[in-house]
């Protein structure tokens, strides 16, 4: 086994079933081995779990490397431990709203703010055969970008990029009644272009290493958390950046990760940003 590996977290509920289904696909998809953590106050109850687990996966997929561990204690903890090297951590949540076993309450948001690499959180309930969905805020997110366009490589899948707007036109400007070359319409000019300029600066250089991904890009003016929730109806996977904000209780997240990770209709992967 080697640090690369494809982590996912279970716990026995039917949740964590179908995110061990994923995590075998993606790490049969990297040609990676398979890590299965059980994160529990006592040891013993591990055993039955781990070696269900194990045999779910070998029923599909033979010769995927598989090792179990337990940790014991908080399940955050022992996945951010073990995401620390990981090519991707994988959990599972439930439906639309609400969250189950392993992930109940806040934890998967705790989880995403302290994770060491890329996190796919599975929820959702249609095919993932659709698009790869990169949610483009700044050029900071070339760390996303670029798993994206991986994830799209691996899928043979297109690459739908959204970026929205991080500036907001307070009062509506009437044409008839402000001139174009008003100090104002020329800022707002100015503000366009550097907007538009974001998302094909920060893919320019990623489009040659993948040049067989192809590629759509979309800025938008509304709230990006709406419109990424809109477009993941469509989508295999949704990937963002994490953008961690630092709080009197360490760090947390945005409100376009809470809102996917909440509401999504496809599985977010969640990528660190620093």
């Amino acid at each position: 086994m080697t640090s690369h590996d494809v982590v996912v977290g279970v716990d026995g509920s039917l949740v964590a079933v179908r995110a061990l289904d994923w995590a075998a696909d993606e790490a049969v998809r990297r040609g990676t081995a398979l890590r299965v953590v059980y994160a529990v106050p006592d040891r013993d109850e591990a055993g039955p779990i781990l070696a269900s687990a194990a045999a779910q996966v070998h029923e599909r997929h033979p010769r995927l490397p598989v090792v179990t561990a337990t940790a014991e204690g908080n399940a955050v903890r022992a996945l951010v431990r073990a995401s620390d090297g990981a090519a991707l951590t994988v959990v599972g949540t439930r439906g639309f709203g609400g969250v189950t076993g392993l992930l109940f309450g806040s934890v998967s948001q705790r989880l995403a703010a302290h994770v060491h690499s890329p996190l796919l959180v599975v929820r959702g309930d249609h095919p993932c055969d659709g698009d790869v969905l990169l949610g483009l805020a700044t050029d900071a997110d070339v760390d996303a970008a670029e798993y994206a366009l991986q994830e799209a490589e691996r899928r043979g899948a297109r690459l739908r990029v959204l970026h929205a707007r991080t500036h907001r036109h307070i009062t509506p400007e009437l044409p008839s009644l402000v001139p174009a070359t008003s100090p104002g319409q020329r800022q707002l000019a100015q503000q366009d272009r550097a907007e538009e300029a974001v998302p094909r600066f920060t893919m320019a250089g990623l489009r040659e290493r993948h040049p067989e991904v192809a590629i759509e890009v979309r800025t938008v003016r509304t709230g990006p958390a709406h419109a990424l929730l809109e477009a993941t109806r469509e989508a295999s996977v949704v990937v963002i950046g994490t953008h961690r904000q630092t709080g009197w209780r360490g760090p947390r997240l945005g409100l376009v990760a809470h809102t996917l990770l909440h509401r999504s209709h496809c599985p977010v992967a969640v990528v660190p940003t620093g």
